[in-house]
């Protein structure tokens, strides 16, 4: 038991201190390579968490097809380093108001969501005395629930991700 807590507080450390480094970093290549660390570190979480499949599902998902994606990205932009100059003028108070909505929408979801969970409103988010074992750890039962019940966010993140590579096409063809 105390070996589990050690493993959960030491790979939840290295998962946190690169996500800060992520965030804090000035070169996206070295941003996107700590950024599968963070990954790599979740999964190890997962597994002494005793869910195997949300392990698998995050080395496959995100540290390998999403983070291929966002690769891609930084090297077709060729984005080196951050720039240290000043935006034009009128570009930072579109972008900042609209991020800072973005932010509240998030923080407003998390409470809902954890409120929810605190109920025991969904078995997905709650691991407490009302959730159903079944639930949590069949595949079957997991697949059914997202893709039927949750089949639009699916739908949504592929829609978002198609935009981002458009974007980046479009961005790197200005420049050149």
């Amino acid at each position: 038991m105390a070996t589990d807590l050690l493993l959960f507080y030491l790979f939840g450390a290295i998962a946190a201190g690169a996500s800060l480094l992520v965030v804090l970093g000035r070169n996206p290549m070295h941003s996107v390579l700590l950024l599968i660390v963070s990954f790599a570190a979740l999964a190890a979480i997962y597994i002494g968490l005793e869910a195997p499949f949300a392990a698998v599902v995050q080395i496959i998902i995100y540290a390998g097809a999403i983070m291929v994606l966002f690769l891609f990205v930084v090297m077709l932009l060729n984005a080196h380093r951050e720039d240290d100059a000043a935006p034009p003028a009128g570009v930072t108070s579109g972008p900042l108001r609209a991020g800072g909505v973005l932010a509240v929408l998030l923080v407003a979801e998390l409470v809902w969501a954890l409120r929810r969970a605190a109920r025991g409103g969904d078995a997905l988010l709650s691991a407490g005395p009302g959730a159903d074992p079944a639930a949590l750890q069949s595949v079957r039962a997991l697949g059914n629930r997202l893709f039927t019940e949750h089949s639009l966010a699916f739908e949504v993140t592929s829609i978002l991700i198609i935009v981002a590579m458009v974007g980046a096409v479009v961005l790197a063809r200005r420049e050149s």
